[in-house]
């Protein structure tokens, strides 16, 4: 009896994440029918780009290239946040925009370190949109971005089109990560189907939905808006800063978060350990630091991913029918993620074992946060801090 109940949780799981979540698995939001057809930025728009960037000398020639090539008709500056980089990351960027003929279009203001209370991300974004704000004449978009991606040149005309177009004051773009490596293949396809399982893209560009979302790596915002919110004060604490960012300017008008195959990651997850840092750093904060949130999501990860495909395989009749009905959907379901990245649909079937892994991150995000070591990004364990055990 036990088994069928299991089974039957799975599958009325997968029924309702189909039916109910946005059509998340589908991969439908995407930057390309963000604007208008035909649609361009006025020759009077003005964007500033804030890149923070901490020891990112191994990319931000790239980065910072792809900035610099956009083929915008409006204004466009970038400030470049050096956040104490122990590297050559500033030196690099000034090379590179002097050698692109370009220093007048690029500034680079030396961090001075996360206050008490701000994560090293938030606080150096607040030093460059402090900066911005200082200016006479403010631009009519902000765009932050991370260093260590790469913008093809048409993706701002598209952003600004769109943004204007639906008048979002937040329009974000899910960079295209990695996935060359042997690990990245199997990991970084479920990252996004995860990721859209739980902030469904559509909800988020609802303005009717309470869904709130943005992905951190491009994230084009309107500066008033975002001033009108509290600014970045209000999310200073945040260690998952885009959705917190997501959140913060759903209160001031409509958002739009999208895929994208123009703006691409240029940081590599060559090991398992690599894919398990990203994921373990902010999994426990995505569960709001709750021991009771993570069992759940332990105990749901468990039930829906884990449980079908063994009842499948070992249990009796009926539980191994309902079990393979969950399994034959979770693995339909995963399919266009791969499709996205170019790989075989046939992956799929190794969802459940991917999703092992997951949760295994997840256990482990909450380990170390309890032991003092959560939110650790380049030497700054940035988590909000609970009872260290020994």
């Amino acid at each position: 009896m036990f088994p069928t109940l299991i089974a039957l949780f799975g599958l009325s799981a997968w029924i309702y994440l189909i039916a109910f979540r946005g059509g998340f698995w589908r991969l439908t939001e995407h930057d390309r029918r963000f604007a208008p057809e035909g649609a361009a930025p006025s020759p009077d728009a003005h964007v500033i780009a804030i890149v923070p960037a901490r020891n990112e000398a191994e990319v931000i020639a790239t980065s910072l290239g792809s900035l610099l090539k956009q083929d915008f008709p409006g204004r466009f500056e970038i400030v470049l946040v050096d956040d104490q980089s122990s590297d050559d990351t500033a030196v690099i960027a000034r090379a590179c925009a002097e050698t692109l003929g370009a220093l007048d279009r690029l500034t680079i203001l030396r961090a001075t370190g996360p206050g008490a209370g701000w994560t090293g991300k938030l606080a150096a974004m607040q030093q460059g949109f402090v900066h911005v704000q200082g200016r006479s004449a403010p631009p009519d978009f902000v765009l932050f971005c991370d260093a260590d991606i790469a913008f093809a040149p048409q993706v701002l005309s598209r952003l600004v089109a769109g943004a204007t177009a639906r008048g979002t004051v937040l329009s974000s773009l899910m960079v295209k990560l990695r996935c060359e490596s042997r690990v990245e293949r199997w990991f970084i396809p479920a990252f996004i189907f995860f990721f859209q399982k739980l902030y469904p893209f559509r909800h988020i560009n609802d303005p009717q939905s309470s869904v709130a979302g943005a992905a951190g790596g491009v994230m084009l915002v309107r500066p008033m808006a975002l001033a009108n919110a509290g600014g970045l004060p209000a999310i200073r604490d945040a260690l998952i800063d885009d959705c917190a960012l997501g959140g913060l300017m759903k209160s001031q008008g409509p958002i739009w978060l999208g895929l994208t195959d123009d703006v691409h990651s240029l940081r590599p997850y060559p090991r398992f350990a690599d894919i398990e840092h990203m994921i373990v750093r902010s999994a426990y904060a995505q569960l709001g630091y709750s021991p009771m949130r993570a069992l759940a999501a332990l105990a749901g990860m468990a039930g829906i991913y884990l449980a079908p495909p063994l009842i499948a395989l070992f249990g009796g009749s009926p539980a191994a029918e309902i079990a393979m009905v969950a399994w034959l959907i979770k693995t339909q379901a995963f399919m266009p993620a791969l499709r996205f990245y170019g790989l075989s649909p046939a992956r799929a079937v190794a969802l459940p074992a991917i999703a092992g892994c997951y949760t295994w991150f997840t256990a482990l995000s909450v380990w170390r946060h309890l032991k003092g070591q959560g939110g650790d990004w380049k030497g700054r364990y940035q988590a909000a801090q609970g009872e260290k055990i020994a």
